[in-house]
């Protein structure tokens, strides 16, 4: 599926929610990753107990996107989307770069590992994303199920 027939599933799988949408921008953050930012009406019923409920909807987005994809591209999709209401998303992606910054000068500071709190996949994988680039650190996922979380060690010379 192209950007704009996922912008209209998109505004579709919402206002069959009986919300309305006022606007869905496409930001593409790289080459394999889109972010789908939704303005809407009532932004709460999406992004209460932790956002939920945005979450249930991107998950729904991608059910229905790889059933509605042909074999081929199934096998490669090459590109990733996120969706987001109101900038829920957004700040949060933000609130855990911040974190995953001062968890790795922490390690540096002290030369050892630390663990982050426990953290859903998504999160774990903007905090190993985020990183990816530091050449003195390494960062690993430990532990099982809802306590699994990032490790994040210092490899440089001490």
């Amino acid at each position: 599926m192209n950007k704009e027939q996922i912008q209209n599933l998109i505004r579709e799988l919402i206002e069959k929610t009986t919300v309305s949408v006022n606007d869905i921008t496409i930001t593409e953050e790289s080459p394999t990753n889109t972010w789908f930012s939704a303005e809407v009406s009532e932004p709460h019923l999406f992004t209460l107990r932790e956002g939920e409920a945005l979450f249930a909807l991107n998950h729904l987005a991608r059910k229905i996107i790889e059933t509605k994809t042909p074999p081929t591209e199934a096998e490669n999709p090459g590109v990733s989307f996120l969706i987001d209401i109101n900038g829920f998303q957004k700040k949060r992606v933000e609130n855990l770069r911040a974190i995953a910054h001062m968890m790795a000068e922490r390690a540096r500071y002290f030369k050892s590992s630390v663990e982050v709190d426990p953290m859903p996949a998504f999160e774990r994988r903007v905090v190993h994303e985020f990183l990816s680039g530091a050449e003195d650190l390494k960062t690993e996922s430990t532990g099982f199920g809802p306590h699994r979380r990032v490790v994040i060690k210092y490899i440089g010379t001490i």
